[in-house]
Protein backbone atom coordinates (compact mmCIF):
# COMPACT_ATOMS: atom_id res chain seq x y z
CA UNK A 1 0.00 0.00 0.00
CA UNK A 2 1.32 3.47 -0.89
CA UNK A 3 2.54 5.59 1.99
CA UNK A 4 0.08 8.39 1.29
CA UNK A 5 -2.85 5.97 1.54
CA UNK A 6 -1.67 4.84 4.95
CA UNK A 7 -1.61 8.47 6.08
CA UNK A 8 -5.17 9.12 4.91
CA UNK A 9 -4.53 10.83 1.58
CA UNK A 10 -6.59 10.16 -1.53
CA UNK A 11 -3.73 11.27 -3.78
CA UNK A 12 0.01 11.66 -3.41
CA UNK A 13 0.42 15.13 -1.85
CA UNK A 14 4.01 15.91 -2.79
CA UNK A 15 4.52 14.57 -6.26
CA UNK A 16 7.00 16.61 -8.30
CA UNK A 17 4.86 16.24 -11.44
CA UNK A 18 3.59 19.66 -12.58
CA UNK A 19 -0.09 18.93 -11.90
CA UNK A 20 -2.04 22.24 -12.15
CA UNK A 21 -4.45 20.99 -9.48
CA UNK A 22 -1.61 20.90 -6.93
CA UNK A 23 0.02 24.14 -8.00
CA UNK A 24 -0.05 26.60 -5.13
CA UNK A 25 -0.34 30.11 -6.54
CA UNK A 26 1.89 32.36 -4.46
CA UNK A 27 1.49 36.10 -4.86
CA UNK A 28 4.36 36.09 -7.35
CA UNK A 29 3.00 33.19 -9.38
CA UNK A 30 -0.47 34.72 -9.39
CA UNK A 31 0.92 38.07 -10.50
CA UNK A 32 2.89 36.43 -13.31
CA UNK A 33 -0.06 34.31 -14.45
CA UNK A 34 -2.56 37.18 -14.33
CA UNK A 35 -0.31 39.53 -16.27
CA UNK A 36 0.50 36.94 -18.92
CA UNK A 37 -3.22 36.23 -19.43
CA UNK A 38 -3.89 39.95 -19.80
CA UNK A 39 -1.06 40.34 -22.31
CA UNK A 40 -2.35 37.37 -24.30
CA UNK A 41 -5.82 38.87 -24.39
CA UNK A 42 -4.41 42.17 -25.63
CA UNK A 43 -2.19 40.30 -28.12
CA UNK A 44 0.88 42.30 -27.15
CA UNK A 45 3.32 39.64 -28.39
CA UNK A 46 6.21 38.63 -26.15
CA UNK A 47 6.15 37.57 -22.49
CA UNK A 48 9.19 36.28 -20.61
CA UNK A 49 9.26 34.62 -17.18
CA UNK A 50 12.67 34.11 -15.56
CA UNK A 51 13.46 31.97 -12.54
CA UNK A 52 16.09 29.71 -10.99
CA UNK A 53 15.72 25.95 -11.05
CA UNK A 54 12.84 24.87 -8.85
CA UNK A 55 10.99 28.19 -8.60
CA UNK A 56 7.87 26.81 -10.30
CA UNK A 57 8.22 27.88 -13.93
CA UNK A 58 7.11 24.54 -15.37
CA UNK A 59 4.18 24.32 -12.95
CA UNK A 60 3.23 27.85 -13.92
CA UNK A 61 3.30 26.90 -17.60
CA UNK A 62 0.95 23.96 -16.92
CA UNK A 63 -1.36 26.24 -14.99
CA UNK A 64 -1.33 28.63 -17.93
CA UNK A 65 -2.22 25.80 -20.32
CA UNK A 66 -5.04 24.78 -17.98
CA UNK A 67 -6.41 28.33 -18.09
CA UNK A 68 -6.12 28.53 -21.88
CA UNK A 69 -8.07 25.30 -22.32
CA UNK A 70 -11.03 27.01 -20.69
CA UNK A 71 -11.07 29.64 -23.44
CA UNK A 72 -12.48 28.57 -26.78
CA UNK A 73 -10.82 31.32 -28.81
CA UNK A 74 -7.25 30.27 -27.99
CA UNK A 75 -4.99 28.13 -30.19
CA UNK A 76 -1.81 27.15 -28.40
CA UNK A 77 1.12 24.80 -28.46
CA UNK A 78 3.80 24.24 -25.82
CA UNK A 79 7.39 23.28 -26.55
CA UNK A 80 9.03 21.43 -23.65
CA UNK A 81 12.54 21.05 -25.05
CA UNK A 82 13.39 23.89 -27.44
CA UNK A 83 16.63 22.48 -28.79
CA UNK A 84 16.59 22.86 -32.56
CA UNK A 85 19.46 22.29 -34.95
CA UNK A 86 18.32 24.82 -37.53
CA UNK A 87 15.71 27.42 -38.41
CA UNK A 88 14.17 24.98 -40.84
CA UNK A 89 13.75 22.33 -38.15
CA UNK A 90 12.11 24.83 -35.80
CA UNK A 91 9.70 26.19 -38.42
CA UNK A 92 8.83 22.67 -39.55
CA UNK A 93 7.97 21.77 -35.96
CA UNK A 94 5.63 24.77 -35.75
CA UNK A 95 3.88 23.79 -38.98
CA UNK A 96 3.44 20.24 -37.72
CA UNK A 97 2.43 21.01 -34.15
CA UNK A 98 -0.07 23.72 -35.07
CA UNK A 99 -1.58 21.23 -37.52
CA UNK A 100 -1.18 23.59 -40.45
CA UNK A 101 -2.57 21.99 -43.58
CA UNK A 102 -0.17 22.93 -46.36
CA UNK A 103 2.42 21.48 -48.75
CA UNK A 104 5.03 22.43 -46.15
CA UNK A 105 3.37 20.09 -43.66
CA UNK A 106 3.03 17.22 -46.13
CA UNK A 107 6.52 17.42 -47.63
CA UNK A 108 8.79 19.29 -45.19
CA UNK A 109 11.95 17.96 -46.84
CA UNK A 110 10.89 19.57 -50.13
CA UNK A 111 10.18 22.95 -48.54
CA UNK A 112 12.61 25.82 -48.03
CA UNK A 113 12.69 28.34 -45.19
CA UNK A 114 10.87 31.08 -47.09
CA UNK A 115 8.01 28.72 -47.90
CA UNK A 116 7.79 27.66 -44.25
CA UNK A 117 7.64 31.30 -43.14
CA UNK A 118 4.95 32.08 -45.72
CA UNK A 119 2.96 29.04 -44.62
CA UNK A 120 3.06 30.14 -40.98
CA UNK A 121 2.20 33.73 -41.85
CA UNK A 122 -0.85 32.64 -43.87
CA UNK A 123 -1.92 30.44 -40.96
CA UNK A 124 -1.58 33.33 -38.51
CA UNK A 125 -3.54 35.70 -40.75
CA UNK A 126 -6.33 33.16 -41.11
CA UNK A 127 -6.59 32.38 -37.40
CA UNK A 128 -5.75 35.73 -35.80
CA UNK A 129 -7.28 38.13 -38.31
CA UNK A 130 -10.03 36.29 -40.17
CA UNK A 131 -11.21 34.03 -37.34
CA UNK A 132 -10.30 36.48 -34.54
CA UNK A 133 -8.59 33.80 -32.49
CA UNK A 134 -5.43 34.08 -30.41
CA UNK A 135 -2.46 31.94 -31.47
CA UNK A 136 -0.02 31.24 -28.63
CA UNK A 137 3.36 29.53 -28.51
CA UNK A 138 4.60 28.61 -25.02
CA UNK A 139 8.24 27.59 -24.62
CA UNK A 140 9.40 25.97 -21.37
CA UNK A 141 13.12 25.56 -20.63
CA UNK A 142 13.64 28.61 -22.85
CA UNK A 143 17.25 28.97 -21.70
CA UNK A 144 17.97 26.16 -24.19
CA UNK A 145 17.02 28.39 -27.12
CA UNK A 146 19.99 29.31 -29.27
CA UNK A 147 20.42 32.71 -30.89
CA UNK A 148 19.24 31.39 -34.26
CA UNK A 149 15.89 30.27 -32.85
CA UNK A 150 15.51 33.49 -30.87
CA UNK A 151 16.02 35.40 -34.11
CA UNK A 152 13.29 33.28 -35.75
CA UNK A 153 10.96 34.18 -32.89
CA UNK A 154 11.80 37.84 -33.42
CA UNK A 155 10.87 37.50 -37.08
CA UNK A 156 7.57 35.84 -36.17
CA UNK A 157 6.78 38.82 -33.98
CA UNK A 158 7.02 40.99 -37.10
CA UNK A 159 3.80 39.35 -38.30
CA UNK A 160 1.27 41.91 -37.06
CA UNK A 161 -1.62 44.18 -37.88
CA UNK A 162 -1.75 47.85 -36.96
CA UNK A 163 -3.32 46.81 -33.65
CA UNK A 164 -1.77 43.55 -32.46
CA UNK A 165 0.75 40.76 -32.99
CA UNK A 166 -0.46 37.71 -34.88
CA UNK A 167 1.39 35.27 -32.62
CA UNK A 168 1.76 35.47 -28.86
CA UNK A 169 4.92 34.10 -27.24
CA UNK A 170 5.43 33.02 -23.63
CA UNK A 171 9.01 32.06 -22.74
CA UNK A 172 9.81 30.50 -19.37
CA UNK A 173 13.48 29.99 -18.67
CA UNK A 174 16.29 29.92 -16.17
CA UNK A 175 18.43 33.01 -15.65
CA UNK A 176 20.85 31.86 -18.39
CA UNK A 177 18.20 33.09 -20.83
CA UNK A 178 18.68 36.69 -19.74
CA UNK A 179 22.14 37.37 -21.26
CA UNK A 180 21.00 35.80 -24.54
CA UNK A 181 18.09 38.20 -24.73
CA UNK A 182 20.18 41.18 -23.69
CA UNK A 183 22.60 40.40 -26.52
CA UNK A 184 19.71 40.89 -28.97
CA UNK A 185 18.38 44.45 -28.49
CA UNK A 186 15.78 44.01 -31.23
CA UNK A 187 14.38 41.04 -29.32
CA UNK A 188 14.66 42.65 -25.89
CA UNK A 189 12.70 45.69 -27.09
CA UNK A 190 9.78 43.47 -28.07
CA UNK A 191 9.16 42.14 -24.56
CA UNK A 192 5.74 43.33 -23.43
CA UNK A 193 5.84 41.68 -20.00
CA UNK A 194 8.76 40.18 -18.10
CA UNK A 195 8.89 38.83 -14.58
CA UNK A 196 11.34 37.00 -12.33
CA UNK A 197 10.09 34.31 -9.95
CA UNK A 198 11.79 34.21 -6.55
CA UNK A 199 11.84 31.51 -3.85
CA UNK A 200 9.05 31.46 -1.27
CA UNK A 201 9.18 33.04 2.15
CA UNK A 202 8.54 31.14 5.42
CA UNK A 203 4.79 31.85 5.45
CA UNK A 204 4.33 30.84 1.80
CA UNK A 205 6.29 27.66 2.46
CA UNK A 206 3.81 26.80 5.22
CA UNK A 207 0.87 27.66 2.94
CA UNK A 208 2.23 25.54 0.10
CA UNK A 209 2.56 22.49 2.37
CA UNK A 210 -0.92 22.95 3.81
CA UNK A 211 -2.43 23.56 0.37
CA UNK A 212 -1.04 20.32 -1.04
CA UNK A 213 -2.17 18.35 2.00
CA UNK A 214 -5.75 19.59 1.56
CA UNK A 215 -5.69 19.05 -2.21
CA UNK A 216 -4.57 15.46 -1.68
CA UNK A 217 -7.71 14.74 0.32
CA UNK A 218 -6.37 14.68 3.88
CA UNK A 219 -9.38 15.15 6.19
CA UNK A 220 -8.07 14.20 9.61
CA UNK A 221 -8.15 16.80 12.38
CA UNK A 222 -4.60 15.76 13.30
CA UNK A 223 -1.97 17.97 11.74
CA UNK A 224 0.96 16.27 10.03
CA UNK A 225 3.67 18.96 10.30
CA UNK A 226 4.37 21.02 13.39
CA UNK A 227 5.65 24.59 13.07
CA UNK A 228 9.26 23.71 13.89
CA UNK A 229 9.27 21.06 11.15
CA UNK A 230 8.02 23.58 8.61
CA UNK A 231 10.70 26.04 9.69
CA UNK A 232 13.32 23.34 9.23
CA UNK A 233 11.94 22.51 5.78
CA UNK A 234 12.09 26.18 4.82
CA UNK A 235 15.65 26.59 6.08
CA UNK A 236 16.83 23.56 4.15
CA UNK A 237 14.90 24.19 0.94
CA UNK A 238 15.59 27.94 0.95
CA UNK A 239 12.02 28.41 -0.20
CA UNK A 240 12.36 26.69 -3.57
CA UNK A 241 9.03 24.95 -4.28
CA UNK A 242 10.56 21.89 -5.95
CA UNK A 243 12.91 21.30 -3.03
CA UNK A 244 10.04 21.79 -0.58
CA UNK A 245 7.89 19.15 -2.26
CA UNK A 246 10.77 16.70 -2.66
CA UNK A 247 11.75 16.98 1.00
CA UNK A 248 8.14 16.73 2.20
CA UNK A 249 7.67 13.60 0.11
CA UNK A 250 10.69 12.00 1.71
CA UNK A 251 9.68 13.11 5.18
CA UNK A 252 6.20 11.56 4.92
CA UNK A 253 7.70 8.29 3.73
CA UNK A 254 9.99 8.33 6.75
CA UNK A 255 7.01 9.11 8.99
CA UNK A 256 5.38 5.86 7.89
CA UNK A 257 8.62 3.88 8.17
CA UNK A 258 9.16 5.07 11.74
CA UNK A 259 5.47 4.51 12.59
CA UNK A 260 5.01 8.07 13.78
CA UNK A 261 2.06 10.41 13.41
CA UNK A 262 3.60 13.89 13.41
CA UNK A 263 6.46 15.39 11.43
CA UNK A 264 8.65 17.35 13.80
CA UNK A 265 12.01 19.05 13.48
CA UNK A 266 13.86 15.93 14.61
CA UNK A 267 12.30 13.82 11.86
CA UNK A 268 13.09 16.41 9.19
CA UNK A 269 16.70 16.61 10.34
CA UNK A 270 16.87 12.83 10.41
CA UNK A 271 15.83 12.65 6.75
CA UNK A 272 18.38 15.30 5.82
CA UNK A 273 21.16 13.57 7.72
CA UNK A 274 20.43 10.24 6.05
CA UNK A 275 21.35 11.87 2.75
CA UNK A 276 24.57 13.49 3.95
CA UNK A 277 26.66 10.54 2.76
CA UNK A 278 25.99 11.66 -0.81
CA UNK A 279 28.57 14.36 -0.21
CA UNK A 280 26.61 17.29 -1.63
CA UNK A 281 25.79 20.52 0.10
CA UNK A 282 22.16 21.10 1.07
CA UNK A 283 21.13 22.77 -2.17
CA UNK A 284 22.48 20.09 -4.48
CA UNK A 285 21.76 17.15 -2.20
CA UNK A 286 18.01 17.53 -2.22
CA UNK A 287 17.95 17.22 -6.00
CA UNK A 288 19.86 13.94 -5.76
CA UNK A 289 17.36 12.22 -3.49
CA UNK A 290 15.86 9.00 -4.76
CA UNK A 291 12.09 9.21 -4.50
CA UNK A 292 11.18 6.04 -6.38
Amino acid sequence: MAYHTLLGFKKEPFSTSPDPEFFYLTKEHEMALTNVLIELRLKRGLNVIFGDVGTGKTSLSRKLVHELKERGDMIFHMILNPSFESEEQFLTSLVRNFNIDSPAAKNPTMTNILELRDTIERFLIQKAVEERRTVILIIDEAQKLDLTTLEVLRILLNFETNEYKLIQLVLLGQMELYPKIVSMPNFLDRISFKYTLNPLGPQETKELIEYRIVKAGYESSMKLFDSDAISEIYNFSRGYPRRITMLCHRVLKELVIQNKYLVDKVLVRDVIEKERHVGWDGQAMISQMDFN
